[in-house]
């Protein structure tokens, strides 16, 4: 029987912890619709990005047929929404676990409060450094891949679907999008965990071992072009903008969700809101392990799943020793 590491963590869900991939049973139409149920059907992550797409894409950005020319008009508007949506969403998150305290720490996995008076971050704070790279950096590549495709669309340089001729695909894509996304993750991740990569870039982020809201878009510039690459799928399937505009906001306000450092949001002691996961949160604490999510079985299938144990630690503790000592 597996021991678990219990004392290690405020909270942690039942262990081991089980396989919540869509392919776990990729035969059974029943367990299929209760993936799509609890991800698509109920008020969850993907809803609320979906809803903050679609007002964003029909209220707040620049009509495509503007972009057919880079004008500083329209650059900087995307810009700035894109400032904002980070600035009020993830400040929100954070002004609710971290500030108001709306929680305390029911749900919230790693004992400690966020780094304060801590030389290795940037101002001495988590949260400034957080703040600074997410913002600085995150939002001008945000900024960037999506003024350079909504200029594709605009210019007909690459397909784009008609929603009125295909409908139930138009539909279909926001499913598939987030599974592209963790199969685009698992192994950008896995690059950037090799060790030259490591060092010079992706340490930037993993200075973040007890994550909050601004931990999960605070990247070096280099992994935020790496991280965010994963739109140009865009480039060469059919889609709508709308679809890119859900795909980018999925990325960036979907990681202060995932990274909020708190299983889920409870209003009235019941949980109503799955935010983030401890799937993700052991490969912040252990590093080399989890390098995907619960999307897709990757981890599982090549070796560097955590499931929450104390054997899975030992072992993982035991190859980070090794990769590191190669180098």
């Amino acid at each position: 029987m597996r021991r678990n590491s219990s004392k290690d963590w405020n909270y942690h869900p039942d262990l081991p912890l089980e396989d919540k991939s869509i392919f776990f049973k990729p035969l059974d139409l029943l367990y299929i619709f209760s993936w799509l149920r609890t991800n698509w059907l109920t008020f969850s992550e993907r809803i609320i990005v979906v809803i903050i797409s679609a007002l964003a894409w029909y209220f707040l950005y620049p009509p495509i047929h503007e972009c057919t020319d880079f004008k500083i008009t329209w650059i900087f508007e995307i810009w700035i929404v894109n400032l904002l949506l980070m600035i009020v969403f993830t400040g929100l998150l954070h002004w609710y676990f971290y500030m108001a305290r709306g929680q305390a720490k029911r749900l919230k996995f790693d004992h400690r409060d966020l780094a304060k008076n801590n030389s290795n971050f940037l101002f001495n704070s988590q949260v400034r450094d957080n703040m600074f790279w997410s913002l600085v950096s995150g939002v001008t590549f945000w900024t960037f891949f999506q003024v350079i495709s909504f200029w594709l669309f605009a210019n007909q340089y690459i397909p784009t679907l008609e929603v009125k001729e295909n409908y139930i695909w138009f539909l279909v894509l926001f499913v598939l999008i987030p599974i592209w996304s963790a199969l685009h993750f698992y192994w950008i991740h896995r690059l950037l965990h090799i060790p030259f990569f490591y060092k010079k870039y992706h340490s930037l982020h993993h200075r973040n071992i007890n994550v909050g809201p601004w931990s999960g878009f605070s990247m070096h510039p280099v992994e935020h072009l790496f991280y965010l690459s994963t739109i140009c799928i865009h480039w060469v399937v059919a889609s709508h903008p709308l679809h890119l505009v859900f795909h980018l906001i999925y990325q960036s306000l979907g990681a202060a969700m995932s990274h909020t450092g708190y299983e889920e949001l409870l209003i009235k002691d019941k949980k109503k809101l799955a935010l983030g996961t401890f799937y993700h949160q052991l490969h912040h604490r252990y590093f080399e392990c989890n390098y995907g999510n619960q999307e897709m079985p990757w981890d599982r299938w090549f070796g560097t799943f955590h499931d929450g144990s104390y054997e899975c630690t030992e072992h993982i503790r035991a190859r980070k020793r090794k990769i590191f000592f190669k180098n």
